[in-house]
């Protein structure tokens, strides 16, 4: 114990002396010293492992009580109705991402998804159709990071006639040294490379110290639908807003029906007689395969999150997160092994145990673009923009689940993958597809069932235009004629 408190007393020195090259820089120095007031309680729950390790032999599942179907809501039909409860809610989309696993810069939210459209343009659409709609004023909120805040904040200008935009950047934390657990930064603010945001559990203190909250409050404003910004599928939705408001709720998770793309995805459950986020990083590594399952664990968290103004204000206001699981995530930097301490905004489920609820929504809510493989999916013939800014499944499409794509190295980053893609192959009837190694599409290509492709080294596969490929597996260093 000594040995510990001896490293909270060095880390407490290191953040007095990177807060004293703010003293003469008062905005600056006040927003550090607030950040890091939340990031010691964050270190020191990890220093002293605070937080119990899951014991597995207590997860149970959720009682059916506390997950409903979204079909079994409440949906009120008329107009006037609806703009009352819109008047109630605030949209947040958590951007602080880059595009940088797609080989792009700046922010993921600018990067373009279908129809020369970005996923802030759909998303701006989505609210503009919606309060048109409705005579509303519903108001977007961006969380970013000190890697996307500036240039979102150039971007959103030019919604400003058209939409109520705000924003608010997430903490700035330090990354730590593995081996000694103290900070890497020894100057404020000097080197990106020596900070991070940490994860979207930051929403709650960060969107509470941005004044932003309170504004809504005095607004009347009683609700947020907090989403990743990358989530095509997370819009408004009526019925579940509705339920929350009619019963009281402050806590609402969206969870969606595994499939086998989805194993790693955190889950609900019943943990001491309450519900609890249960994420691949907290389980004991004997327990994985099992986690994975989609027998046992049947559902998984899509972060589409509906919480109360006054349940954020409770769980800041009485530092409740202090025992809050925590995300260990390790990072090399200049050849030393650094940590970052996170937090998952759904793990607050927990803190609302009388008022909180799992809802079970349709796959159409879920639509995330993580990779190049993502957004060939949404780029595909299997989905239509719709005037609103949504993403409609084609109707042709007769199986519910969305096809399982697996797109190789060589298509990783957005530049590469288009200039493979004469255009995208028509997927309507595609069950799964792997492609690996030199491979490019002409126009006009069919997919069908279950396709593998995969060029050897030093090979490459050219699939002509109007190639039609059912079933197929493709290997070698040829070209396919044209059907």
């Amino acid at each position: 114990m000594a040995e510990v408190e001896e490293i909270i007393v060095k880390m407490d020195h290191q953040l007095k002396t990177l807060a004293d090259q703010a003293a003469n820089d008062q905005p600056k120095h006040k927003t550090f010293v607030g950040e890091m007031e939340v990031f010691k309680d964050l270190f020191q729950t990890y220093i002293k492992k605070k937080v119990r390790p899951i014991e597995w032999e207590k997860i149970r599942p959720p009682p059916e009580t506390s997950i409903i179907k979204h079909s079994g809501l409440d949906m009120p039909t008329k107009s006037e109705e609806i703009s009352a409860l819109l008047k109630k809610v605030a949209v947040v989309k958590l951007n602080g991402g880059l595009g940088t696993t797609m080989g792009c810069t700046g922010p993921k939210s600018v990067i373009e998804v279908t129809s020369e459209l970005t996923f802030l343009d759909l998303i701006v659409k989505q609210i503009q159709t919606l309060n048109k709609t409705y005579n509303a004023d519903v108001p977007l909120i961006l969380m970013n990071s000190f890697n996307t805040h500036e240039e979102t904040q150039q971007i959103t200008t030019k919604y400003a006639d058209t939409i109520r935009c705000y924003s608010f950047n997430q903490s700035q934390y330090p990354r730590i040294f593995k081996e000694s657990s103290m900070p890497v930064p020894t100057k404020l603010y000097h080197n990106k490379a020596e900070w991070y945001p940490p994860g979207h559990g930051d929403f709650y203190p960060a969107f509470y110290a941005s004044g932003i909250m309170a504004q809504l409050q005095k607004e009347g404003i009683e609700y947020v639908f907090v989403s990743n910004v990358d989530n095509l599928g997370a819009t408004v939705d009526i019925g579940i807003l509705n339920h929350m408001s009619k019963h009281g709720i402050d806590f609402i998770m969206e969870v969606t029906d595994k499939t086998l793309s989805d194993v790693k995805g955190g889950t609900l459950i019943d943990y001491e007689g309450g519900l609890k986020l249960l994420e691949i990083a907290q389980v004991p590594s004997n327990k994985i395969d099992e986690f994975k399952s989609i027998k046992k664990f049947k559902i998984f968290n899509t972060n589409n999150l509906w919480v109360s103004l006054n349940g954020i204000q409770t769980l800041v206001k009485n530092n409740l997160m202090t025992d809050m699981d925590i995300i260990l995530n390790y990072k090399v930097e200049n050849g030393q092994q650094v940590l970052q301490i996170e937090r998952a905004a759904g793990a607050a489920i927990q803190y609302f145990p009388k008022s909180s609820l799992g809802v079970n929504v349709p796959r159409s809510r879920f639509l995330p673009v993580k990779s190049t493989s993502d957004l060939f999916v949404v780029q595909s013939n299997l989905y239509s923009l719709t005037t609103s800014g949504e993403l409609a499944l084609n109707p042709k499409r007769i199986f519910p689940t969305i096809p399982v794509v697996k797109l190789g190295e060589e298509f990783k980053k957005v530049g590469d993958y288009m200039s493979r893609m004469a255009n995208i192959p028509d997927i309507v009837e595609l069950d799964h597809l792997t492609v690996s190694g030199d491979v490019t599409f002409g126009n006009h290509v069919v997919l069908r069932g279950t396709v593998i492709i995969v060029a050897n080294k030093g090979c490459r596969i050219d699939i002509p235009s109007g190639t039609i490929l059912e079933n197929k597996v493709v290997s070698g260093n040829l070209r396919i004629l044209v059907h």
